[in-house]
């Protein structure tokens, strides 16, 4: 029988996960690989929407304008409601600027199919105004694809009631 050239309890003769230095690299490596793992989780679960966008649940030009969004990089949440009129009313949008879909971006506004760089433009430019709208549905705007697609107004709109013209679209345009 061979004998060991280590004397017994000596720090050679015992397994790896055993030795002082060993058990402090394990622990110190559990320890991050936890905290970086809680960390992302947190997160991935406290991540505040960019948009909110309150809608009809059997709408699909809504659902398809939040698509839209969420391709252009924002976060949004979908608000399915039976009283879309009340709410847009609560949040100051002017009935004659009304459309199928109401956002709340941070401050603002944006009623109906409003292109996403344009949302983009308005939280960076952070013009003095309630919010922006394309009343009605025009053809070919975000949400609304279409084979003859139309140029249409993105409106700006003030809580003192005044509107002009923020922006001028060529339907169909969706890339920009």
């Amino acid at each position: 029988m061979r004998q060991s050239a280590h004397a017994p309890g000596s720090l050679a003769s015992q397994p790896a996960w055993h030795r002082p230095w060993m058990r402090i690299t394990l622990w110190t490596v559990v320890t991050v690989s936890l905290i970086a793992m809680v960390v992302a989780a947190m997160h991935m679960q406290t991540r505040v929407a960019d948009i909110v966008v309150y809608k009809s649940p059997t709408c699909g030009c809504c659902t398809k304008w939040i698509e839209h969004l969420r391709r252009a990089g924002f976060a949004v949440d979908a608000v399915d409601t039976g009283d879309l009129e009340q709410i847009k009313r609560s949040l100051g949008v002017p009935m004659d600027l009304a459309s199928c879909h109401t956002a709340v971006v941070g401050e603002y506004l944006v009623e109906g199919h409003v292109p996403a760089d344009l949302v983009r433009r308005l939280q960076q430019e952070r013009p003095r105004v309630r919010g922006l709208a394309v009343p009605s549905m025009p053809p070919g705007s975000p949400g609304m694809e279409h084979p003859n697609p139309v140029r249409y107004d993105v409106l700006a709109f003030g809580t003192d009631g005044k509107i002009s013209v923020y922006a001028t679209r060529q339907g169909g345009d969706q890339l920009r």
